[in-house]
């Protein structure tokens, strides 16, 4: 059984990394940079390009700021100057990532529309000066966005200069929920369209609850929690908003993807690059998309990585994590914008550790992406990014820290690339403890309106779930809830508190086929609206993990409470379920205090030619975590290979990449039969090996 499920994993793996028009397999990654033609002398475009090209990249990126010089009246179009840097740059061999330059609209066009504006929680209308500051609701901006878009795609949808095209930047409003009277009637129709009738919708708001009952459809405001000053009286409102929102996103990149459809070769492809940091959006909304791509900025005060020296590398697992999840549609993805050094908008904006920039390299090219793109080529001289690094720096000729360890990294992929044998296969070992995670934005916004206590963040529980794997050197794929479970070893369900019974029954086969299920705390307490099932807690999952759960507990983050297991202690504070296992379960882990000391913390079970396993505490280091996880592949006949903290080990294409996000020294066991191709097995800080 175990090789049948390993062959359809492997099948289904090579599957996910299909023959596509837009990318050469041989080529393995691409390595491009931004250029703003529009805010340079044109006297030294050429020169730039040239620079560009002389440092080893082979694309570049323009226009997705440029409206105003593109169209610099209503109706009048410049694209002389754009036509001009086309030409500059493949004069020079550099191909071009063309954008949409939705994301800053021109100061005309609010003037003129202003209609077209965010309307933000307080009642202010955005204003211009910013970006992101358009309504994806508005008929009037998707009126003007659909004659911008028009007017690239006929001029340039043909043209083999244009390797792809950038649909906005960074889609997401950077948090921000419009509130404006667009948004307001679309998301009336959204709900109509959805409910059918107001009787149906009230049923799943819960409006009964503090007399919310509606008549109508047109009596419904967007639920604004700066308005809703003593409680939100129905959770599922707020999701539903959100689910709004990220449709509208996605609706609106849809749009221009149809519109540029028409125009564009065969060969050019359509993405948009995201920002999982905020996730008022959902990138797997936008299914029309050749691919999604994605932005990374690792350094900027917000994570203290591994050790004292961690604050400058950025926490181990968070590149592989965004390559792994935007990797999820289509099996294709690319960064569209990794830090290149220091940044300017950061809590404080620390020097990296030097060769770290390097290091994010090579580990964006672990994750399989097609190509690997830097924000940006010049530091800038004016605006609101002064301080941002380029590639050279302010003179617009001298290499910057940043811009030495690119070129670095693409004279070795160059090297790289002379090694690479096509259709090599993934190590039949490491493949074979391949671990999905299953995950749907929804349980992150509803377990946001309550959380029951102030420590619980979903994201950084998922988070926490991945870096866990990746430190026992799993590879880890995302899925979607209708996709299909069988080819994956190992699925990780993390606190997924919103399911359908049909859901858990998939859940239930997938482990009777010879899955092995890990199964987390609050996961199957509500159904898709966010109510409780009228039944006993957790109903719907009892049968499934073998177990009561009676009750559920949680501590002050200065409070520890102990779990035990095989003899080893840890602490817990955040969120613990008490399980009674039920017949053929086993109690993995038990608390060791409070009054319910004696409880079951983890329970194991058989089911049919599969395991499932629950795991009900939650703690902040992720240690008893961990020890479960190596538990359950080592009693599933299946080796881990556990890893220094801050390592990170992936595989693409016959090539091991490994980084050094720790602060100390690495000596890494190298197989006796394995190449060095970049690196040594001492990994310094910041360091990086790659063999094969």
């Amino acid at each position: 059984m175990r090789s049948l499920v390993l062959i359809g994993l492997i099948a289904a793996l090579v599957g996910l990394q299909a023959e596509n028009p837009f990318f050469a397999p041989e080529k393995l990654t691409e390595t491009g940079v931004y250029y703003y033609p529009e805010a340079w002398d044109p006297a030294q475009w050429d020169r730039d390009l040239k620079k560009m090209a002389d440092m080893g990249f082979e694309f570049t990126h323009f226009g997705e700021f440029a409206w105003a010089q593109m169209e610099p009246a209503e109706g009048r179009y410049d694209f002389g100057w754009l036509d001009k840097a086309l030409e500059l740059a493949h004069k020079n061999g550099l191909k071009v990532i063309l954008c949409t330059p939705v994301a800053t609209p021109p100061v005309w066009l609010v003037r003129k529309y202003p209609e077209v504006l965010v309307k933000m929680a307080d009642g202010q209308l955005a204003q211009h000066g910013t970006r992101a500051h358009y309504s994806w609701s508005s008929p009037k901006y998707r009126e003007l966005t659909s004659r911008i878009v028009e007017e690239l795609g006929k001029r340039y949808g043909n043209d083999p200069r244009v390797w792809g095209w950038q649909l906005d930047n960074e889609p997401s409003h950077y948090g921000t929920i419009d509130y404006s009277d667009a948004a307001q009637e679309a998301f009336r129709q959204w709900l109509q369209k959805k409910y059918g009738t107001i009787g149906a919708l009230n049923k799943a708001w819960g409006t009964a609850f503090w007399s919310g009952l509606y008549a109508s459809f047109s009596e419904i405001e967007l639920p604004n929690p700066t308005r809703l000053y003593s409680g939100i009286a129905s959770p599922t409102s707020m999701v539903d908003m959100k689910r709004f929102h990220a449709d509208e996103a996605a609706a609106f990149l849809s749009l221009q993807n149809q519109l540029l459809k028409k125009h564009l070769s065969p060969k050019q492809f359509v993405t948009t690059n995201f920002m999982h940091e905020y996730t008022n959006v959902d990138p797997w909304r936008s299914t029309d998309l050749d691919f999604i791509s994605y932005t990374a900025y690792l350094v900027a005060g917000h994570n203290k990585g591994v050790g004292p020296q961690g604050f400058r590398m950025g926490d181990p697992w968070r590149i592989s994590f965004a390559n792994d999840f935007f990797n999820t549609l289509n099996g294709i993805t690319g960064v569209m914008e990794l830090q290149p050094g220091q940044v300017n908008w950061g809590r404080i904006n620390p020097q990296p550790y030097p060769g770290v920039v390097r290091s994010w390299l090579w580990n964006a090219f672990a994750g399989g992406l097609k190509f690997i793109c830097s924000y940006r080529f010049r530091q800038p001289l004016y605006g609101g990014e002064q301080f941002h690094y380029g590639m050279v720096g302010t003179d617009g000729i001298t290499e910057s820290t940043g811009g030495k360890q690119y070129r670095q990294f693409m004279t070795e992929l160059r090297e790289l690339r002379k090694h690479y044998k096509p259709g090599s296969p993934m190590p039949a070992e490491y493949a074979a403890r391949t671990t999905a995670i299953l995950y749907n934005v929804e349980n992150l916004w509803e377990t946001s309106i309550q959380p029951q206590t102030y420590q619980w963040d979903q994201k950084a529980f998922t988070f926490k779930y991945y870096g866990t794997l990746k430190t026992l050197s799993v590879p880890v794929k995302f899925v979607r809830e209708n996709d299909d479970l069988s080819p994956y070893p190992y699925v990780v369900i993390p606190a997924y508190q919103m399911v359908s019974p049909e859901l858990v029954h998939e859940w239930e086969k997938y482990a009777r086929n010879g899955g092995h299920l890990i199964i987390t705390l609050r996961t199957g307490l509500k159904d898709k609206n966010g109510h409780f099932f009228e039944a006993p807690w957790a109903n719907t999952i009892r049968s499934l993990i073998g177990a009561t759960i009676k009750m559920n507990d949680m501590l002050d983050g200065t409070m520890q409470a102990r779990v035990s297991m095989d003899n080893k202690t840890y602490t817990w504070n955040n969120w613990g379920d008490m399980l009674e296992p039920g017949q053929g379960a086993e109690s993995w882990a038990t608390y060791a205090d409070q009054f319910y000391a004696g409880r079951s913390a983890v329970i194991h079970r058989k089911l049919g030619k599969g395991t499932v396993t629950y795991i009900g505490t939650d703690t902040d280091d992720g240690l008893l975590e961990k020890d479960v996880f190596k538990k359950v592949y080592t009693s599933t006949g299946v080796t881990v290979k556990e890893l220094p903290e801050g390592v990170i080990v992936n595989w693409r294409d016959g090539f091991w990449v490994v980084n050094n996000y720790s602060s100390e020294m690495v000596n890494y066991t190298l197989p006796l039969s394995a190449t060095v191709l970049v690196g040594s097995s001492a990994i310094a800080p910041a360091g990086v090996l790659v063999y094969r």
